[in-house]
């Protein structure tokens, strides 16, 4: 890009930003001048790690369904941050943690969404701005703790360590954290503003009494805290993320990253859900899909000569797809190994034994995506344990175009951390080996070994075997477990929201309050906010 399309581009979200939020702002005041008085205990609202000047698209749905309650009449407390942390997420700069936030802008940005609301009226609808109170006594505790010290504190039974890590690890971009001065240093202002959240979230909830919360995500630390205090008060807890699906969104009362979901034993999916499965599927084996406004395989490409010469020496071949740092690193996802790096290490032990196979170790394009780039990468540890002096290793870079799928349709078996190539690997019939928990583990879809030496042993075994036996209900499952997710807890906003000048952002269409009402995706949630519904469409 040219340093004159840089600025256009810049100058031009800018303009998209600021219609955007008066668009917002004025379709606020519209829903606050029509909404009927509210009654009964209020819903709260809680994002603070989802966007700051632009509309992300959790914070869309964020603000669509609070709408709606308040359409309905059911009262919505928002708990909003005005500069309410020393340090947040999002707005750490992880080239200088020592540089300030962008408060100003994402406070501007928060107004509009909250436009025409009441502020801190503890009864009915209404916005409470928390602010930060610096804790200089918690602060005098910390300041001389190590970084192992800081990642386990727990002040007042709160494990403030443990919930500021996902998040720590996210902005820096890698999960081997470094035990230095800016490394500690974020992490004591995040626990200090983690233990504010704390204690300004629960006075909150004291006012106001709540039916339920419902947060953004549920791992960076503000959200993350909140969750921790309302639970521990009993209070039913609603997290939310980007569905599978374009401009979707998937709530629940689990953990949103984790995606738990209930498929009844007796489910089966019927000839024309196959078959709108399969329409999927074709599609996304050619690339042509997007998640979170990303398309990652615009440029798919299938295996080229050169690769089959090669491949030809070899007896077999194994891909190993590995997954982002973010994905790996969350609380839910190591449960066998301490981490992907520490399964990379374990594998390549296995492959150095076994000549005769062709390994393809595969790197995530993710890891590579502008302004969330990885700084502990595949691609790294790679050249750090020189594996392409290995001759039965293949690696493929996080921009490299070759298609999986092709891969997977001439390997033995496919290895796996937590990726959502293993589902579609047991789709497509292939014997995977999994080897941290990921979404669809909650299902017999994969082969997933409890503890490190059971891993490797079942690799050993899989190179070995002349044949690998794969257990029908692994497809089934996978089929079954694919079809929930795209077309049962993916709850259309298109009619809403489309994406922005960055497509991993959003804007806000025009409609009519009484369509969003009306909307399958809003039923839904209204149903599960007020009824205990479970948050899924009804198949049609």
């Amino acid at each position: 890009m040219t340093l004159k399309n840089f600025y256009t581009q810049r100058i031009q979200r800018g303009l998209v930003r600021r219609w955007n939020n008066f668009k917002v702002a004025r379709v606020a005041k519209r829903v606050a001048r029509l909404s009927p008085p509210a009654a009964g205990q209020p819903i709260v609202f809680f994002k603070a790690s989802t966007g700051i000047d632009d509309l992300s698209w959790n914070s869309g749905f964020h603000l669509l369904a609070s709408w709606a309650l308040r359409l309905k009449g059911i009262p919505v407390a928002y708990f909003a941050c005005n500069a309410g942390m020393s340090k947040c997420v999002l707005g750490t700069n992880r080239e200088n943690v020592y540089k300030g936030m962008p408060c100003k802008s994402c406070v501007y940005q928060s107004r509009s969404l909250y436009a025409g609301v009441q502020v801190d009226r503890y009864t009915g609808t209404h916005v409470h701005w928390f602010t930060f109170d610096r804790d200089e006594q918690l602060a005098t505790r910390i300041v001389q703790l190590s970084l192992s010290e800081l990642m386990t504190f727990e002040h007042e039974s709160i494990p403030l360590g443990a919930l500021c890590l996902p998040g720590l690890r996210w902005i820096l971009r890698i999960h081997h954290l470094t035990d230095d001065e800016p490394t500690r240093h974020l992490l004591r202002e995040y626990i200090l503003s983690a233990w504010n959240v704390a204690r300004t979230f629960g006075d909150f909830l004291d006012q106001t009494h709540p039916r339920a919360v419902v947060l953004f995500n549920g791992q960076f630390f503000p959200e993350a805290t909140a969750r921790f205090i309302a639970q521990r008060r009993g209070i039913r807890v609603i997290t939310h993320e980007v569905g599978l699906q374009p401009a979707s969104a998937f709530f629940t009362e689990g953990e949103a990253t984790a995606y738990p979901i209930h498929i009844p034993d007796e489910f089966e999916l019927n000839a024309e859900q196959n078959a709108r499965l399969d329409a999927y599927l074709a599609k996304r084996f050619q690339g042509d899909f997007t998640m979170a406004g990303i398309k990652f395989w615009a440029d798919m490409k299938g295996l080229d000569e050169a690769f089959l010469q090669k491949a030809a020496g070899f007896k077999q071949i194994v891909p190993i797809f590995t997954n982002v740092i973010f994905d790996t690193s969350q609380p839910h996802a190591n449960t066998v190994f301490e981490d992907m790096f520490d399964w990379l290490d374990m594998a390549l032990e296995v492959i150095r034994e076994h000549p005769e196979t062709l390994f393809v170790i595969r790197a995530h394009p993710d890891e590579t995506r502008v302004r969330k780039a990885s700084r502990e990468t595949v691609e790294g540890w790679a050249a750090s344990r020189e594996v392409q002096k290995e001759a039965n290793v293949v690696f493929v870079g996080p921009k490299e175009t070759l298609s999986s799928y092709e891969l997977i349709q001439r390997s033995k078996f496919v290895m796996i951390y937590n990726s959502t190539i293993g589902l579609e690997a047991s789709i497509m019939g292939a014997a995977v080996l999994c080897a941290g928990r990921a979404r669809f583990t909650q299902y017999p879809t994969v082969f997933f070994p409890q503890t490190v030496d059971a891993v490797r042993g079942k690799m050993e075994e899989f190179l070995d075997a002349e044949k690998i036996s794969v257990p029908p209900e692994f497809k089934r499952n996978a089929r079954r477990f694919l079809y929930y997710q795209l077309f049962r807890t993916s709850l259309p906003f298109g009619d809403f929201l489309e994406p922005s000048v960055r497509t991993t952002q959003t804007r806000l269409k025009s409609f009519a309050l009484g369509d969003l009402l009306a909307s399958d995706a809003v039923q839904v949630i209204l149903d599960g906010l007020l009824q205990g519904g479970d948050f899924l469409l009804q198949d049609r």
